[in-house]
């Protein structure tokens, strides 16, 4: 079955039928979602999905254009929070230069201080970096964030720049952008990397996969994706829906910690 990596079902455009979506996924071979934290606000709706939805986790953290709200009381609050037995990972949280809303030395300071969150409660990183691609790596190497290890959401760099991450163990989320035209750059990543370091996102309601490039996204859309790996892969649809689902596992579930996940 398949398991999203990424997604944001707290999003308002969800607010008319979440609930009929959210339940209606394990019947549609949708075995786990990990819902993820941007903003401040989004860290209790995400606990509310993992409490209410059964197949639905959750990864807390504050996306890098919305960490002008934190301060150190904040973190404090955050890392309670993600203490939640059904957070799987600390995200998503890295470094965002395309709309430059948050000073660039302000989204190192956070990017830096929740991978210590990370580091200090034994849980991945889901990072996000949109031109910000030396930067991100530096900061990565800089805090040995490969010894916490988790996914590179949304990859958008090159193949030299999935070769670094991939060498430190990490996994590149790869979602409906490699079914773009526009998207050679990510076919040539998938191409290029292993099976057994590619996990599957959607990143909705964001990021819908051709044929429906523009509208709301959602789980159900990721047999899009499925199809365009196996075909730049040259392997059938099943095998990567296995193995990328074992990856999210690895990642997520079977850390090798004594903190125990509850699984739905």
């Amino acid at each position: 079955m398949i398991f999203d990596t990424h997604a944001h079902y707290d999003d308002g455009a969800f607010d008319t039928d979440r609930e009929d979506l959210l339940l209606s996924l394990p019947r549609q071979g949708i075995e786990y979602v990990v819902n993820v934290c941007s903003a401040i606000d989004t860290v209790d709706k995400t606990i509310n999905l993992m409490e209410t939805y059964s197949h639905v986790y959750g990864a807390i953290g504050i996306h890098p254009e919305c960490v002008m709200d934190l301060n150190e009381e904040r973190v404090t609050w955050l890392i309670e929070k993600a203490k939640h037995p059904k957070t799987v990972a600390i995200g998503e949280i890295g470094l965002d230069y395309y709309w430059e809303t948050v000073a660039r030395d302000v989204q190192k300071k956070w990017f830096l201080r929740q991978i210590d969150i990370a580091r200090e409660l034994k849980l991945p990183l889901v990072v996000h970096s949109r031109d910000a691609a030396q930067d991100t790596l530096e900061l990565i190497k800089h805090a040995r964030a490969d010894e916490i290890g988790g996914i590179i959401h949304c990859f958008g760099y090159g193949v030299e720049q999935a070769k670094q991450y991939l060498s430190m163990g990490f996994y590149l989320g790869i979602g409906g952008v490699v079914t773009f035209n526009n998207g050679r750059k990510l076919k040539e990543v998938v191409t290029y990397a292993p099976l057994e370091q590619l996990v599957i996102e959607t990143d909705c309601p964001y990021l819908s996969p051709v044929p429906f490039r523009g509208k709301r996204n959602s789980s159900l859309n990721i047999p899009y994706i499925v199809k365009e790996i196996a075909g730049l892969k040259n392997i059938d649809e099943e095998t990567v829906i296995r193995v990328t689902s074992e990856n999210a596992k690895k990642v997520y579930f079977n850390r090798g910690m004594d903190r125990e996940v509850i699984h739905g």
